[in-house]
């Protein structure tokens, strides 16, 4: 018969505190390769943003000569890119509005109210989000030339709800669903009425969910492209995505990289700051609840 001696405890706890510190550059490792695919694209567009026009397919990691050339471009009147960057703001800031009010009653309808085919409804909703923007543009461009709505913001507001309200109802439904019910019930009994306990009770209690819903809908309202290039051909009322597409070099067979690029960096720095100033917010409304 064969004994086996058991492992010193100071080899033990060697060897899980190898195990651990493995673990610990395995995940440090993950994590260093995920950032630098993400961010890479945006570091490339940035340095070439900074690169003269005659360096702008040069490969090396910093630009030979800094120039800030390629924003001149950008905002030079011609361009009229403040304007354009003032339509998407408009026209994000408007379909998030929209887009949370309708969410937060569909979704406080489907998460608290006892009706039939409440979970078809749903799949229907979130359903109509996988659509791709291309599949609407067709038929929308018929009823919005027959009704006059071409160059017009509601062209371009509309057709964005269509995608920005399932992602909200699908948001807000899942967070409000977390919240105690006997929150609401117990306002009713100290007299407070259905709609106050609502008002007061529930949306305090929902507001990092309306906050992360609010965040995602506005940077997919802002980054959306499809829509608007059919809805607006006017300069005077395309978004900033659009304006981008439409830069000419100096020449019809010139191709503006340099401008394209400052421009990319122009629309997304806003973007990028609002999220790392707003991370915690979005953390806490995509991962927690309310009953605490």
């Amino acid at each position: 018969m064969t004994v086996f001696a058991e492992a010193p405890p100071a080899a033990s706890a060697a060897r899980k505190r190898l195990r651990r510190v493995g673990g610990t550059i395995a995940r440090t490792a993950g994590i260093a390769v995920v950032a630098v695919y993400c961010l890479a694209p945006f570091y490339w567009m940035l340095v070439s943003s900074f690169r003269t026009t005659n360096d702008i397919f040069d490969t090396s990691l910093l630009p030979t000569t800094w120039s800030l050339e390629s924003y001149a471009q950008v905002f030079d009147a011609s361009n009229d890119f403040g304007r354009s960057l003032l339509n998407s703001l408009v026209v994000a800031g408007t379909t998030t509005v929209l887009a949370l009010v309708l969410g937060i009653f569909a979704a406080y309808a489907i998460a608290r109210l006892k009706f039939r085919f409440k979970t078809g409804i749903l799949a229907v909703i979130i359903a109509t989000s996988m659509f791709p923007g291309i599949a609407v543009v067709v038929p929308l461009l018929r009823l919005f030339t027959d009704i006059g709505w071409i160059n017009t913001y509601q062209a371009m507001i509309v057709p964005s709800l269509s995608f920005a309200i399932p992602l909200a109802v699908w948001n807000l439904t899942t967070f409000m669903r977390q919240l105690p019910y006997d929150l609401e019930q117990a306002a009713m009994i100290d007299g407070c009425t259905k709609w106050q306990a609502f008002t007061k009770i529930l949306l305090p209690l929902a507001a990092p969910g309306v906050f992360t819903t609010a965040i995602l809908t506005f940077i997919h309202s802002w980054n959306e492209f499809i829509i608007a290039l059919s809805m607006a051909n006017d300069p005077a009322i395309q978004t900033a995505t659009v304006a981008i597409s439409k830069f000419t070099g100096a020449s019809d067979f010139q191709a503006p990289f340099g401008a394209q690029m400052a421009a990319g960096v122009v629309v997304t720095i806003p973007l990028m700051i609002m999220v790392l100033i707003f991370q915690r917010r979005i953390v806490d409304g995509l991962t927690s609840g309310a009953n605490k």
